[in-house]
């Protein structure tokens, strides 16, 4: 078989023949030539056909039909990449090709929301939407990057599990043998365990909310990307971390999707040496909300991302110190005041994209902080096992994948930068 070569690598094989294979993406009819504008993983290639049979062979063969080329490079400023195929053969490698839903080959995505969800598997092919995912991509590769690189150990954990990690979530349930189990809304539980096996551990994938949030910002499945790390002081060395891992994706886009931000239009962001930081109570004083609110509102966020850019000129801002009515019970007290917390959210230009803190850490401090919650201990033996026997102090955070790459690309809905979403009303495709 002939090697293949990707369309965007035509330029080191001027005047050689060459064999591409992908999808028929465009193709235009002129007097004297047609043109067969070709899409494969790396990009789009110009051929160009000339002879009456191969012209009509390719009339015959519509978009999104899959066809493999041969044919010889010509240098050409005009086409794509200063490239293009002449005296070319076709040959089909598909049954020709349905009419999809959108024409794929007009610049931007024309399809409605509800459309493109209905027709996800064939409409992800657009450059630009595509475009979103290599985005997400990218931030994986710069994620697992930055923490390897600070001697973190990449671990897997159940997604099929006994109990709630955190009081109050809802869960959705699944039969499971002879016994009910449930879909984890966190691997929290499991990445504190390894904490005290590897010290810094990390883990991406997916995570389940039973809750009915019907909003441009919320799934009921979403991908998770979790950091836990032992031995610091408090929160604040959890958010120099997180700072670290947020420009290391960043770094990443910039260095290997560049194209695809620019198809996305994404506006990267410049993050600072180090995030700035305010009070969960000043917090509301800045927004102008009531002393006594337990929580940010989505106004106050926005507000506070505002306020961010003035007075730091800044796309983050940590917020610390949140009510410890709010929080999970394994969330560590702020040492001088209980009624707050060593925890934290992120606000990236104006939405919460990070939720962190400090955990407690001794096994006398979970008993205490259950039996003030009225929970049973006896539920939670699995986990409080390792507290037992010596845990370090440890802290960490998760980033929801898909609210970052949305407000990359400013984004109206979330659903639009998913593959394949699930909330209160979709289940497929």
């Amino acid at each position: 078989m002939v090697q293949r070569t990707l369309n965007d690598a035509l330029a080191g094989h001027k005047d050689e023949r060459v064999v591409l294979r992908g999808w028929v993406h465009r193709r235009r009819r002129l007097s004297a030539v047609s043109f067969l504008i070709l899409r494969d993983r790396s990009g789009l290639a110009q051929v160009v056909v000339s002879d009456d049979a191969t012209k009509a062979q390719l009339d015959a063969l519509p978009e999104e039909t899959v066809v493999e080329v041969e044919g010889t490079v010509t240098a050409n400023d005009k086409a794509p990449g200063g490239f293009e195929v002449t005296a070319p053969s076709i040959t089909a490698l598909s049954d020709p090709a349905e009419t999809p839903p959108v024409e794929l080959w007009r610049p931007s995505m024309t399809a409605t929301l509800p459309v493109l969800l209905d027709h996800a598997p064939v409409l992800w092919r657009h450059p630009a939407q595509a475009a979103y995912w290599r985005l997400a991509a990218a931030s994986l590769r710069g994620f697992r990057r930055t923490l390897d690189e600070q001697g973190f150990t990449e671990i897997l954990t159940p997604k099929i599990v006994v109990s709630s990690t955190e009081s109050g979530a809802n869960l959705f349930s699944v039969d499971y043998f002879d016994r009910k189990a449930f879909l984890a809304q966190s691997p929290q539980f499991y990445k504190q365990t390894m904490v005290g096996v590897f010290e810094r551990v990390y883990e991406t994938g997916p995570v389940f909310r039973a809750e009915p949030h019907d909003t441009v910002r919320h799934l009921s499945e979403y991908s998770s990307l979790d950091v836990e790390l032992g031995f610091i002081h408090d929160h604040r060395d959890v958010i120099r971390v997180l700072r670290d891992v947020v420009a290391g994706m960043v770094a990443e886009i910039r260095a290997s999707a560049e194209p695809a931000a620019e198809l996305a239009k994404a506006d990267l962001p410049e993050v600072p040496a180090e995030i700035p930081i305010v009070h969960f109570s000043e917090a509301l004083r800045i927004t102008g909300a009531d002393p006594n609110e337990p929580d940010l509102s989505p106004e106050d966020e926005r507000a506070l991302g505002r306020w961010a850019q003035q007075e730091f000129g800044s796309d983050f801002l940590a917020v610390e110190g949140y009510p410890a009515a709010k929080r999970p019970f394994y969330t560590h007290p702020q040492p001088d005041d209980p009624r707050w917390t060593n925890s934290f959210d992120i606000i990236f230009r104006g939405l919460e994209l990070c939720t962190g803190g400090q955990r407690l850490h001794r096994y006398e401090d979970y008993v205490a902080a259950l039996t003030a919650r009225g929970e049973n201990i006896e539920l939670y033996e699995g986990y409080l096992e390792p507290f037992r026997h010596g845990m370090p102090p440890h802290g960490g955070f998760a980033i929801g994948l898909e609210r970052w790459v949305a407000r990359l690309v400013e984004a109206d809905n979330i659903r639009s930068v998913t593959l394949f979403p699930r909330d209160i009303h979709r289940t497929s495709p």
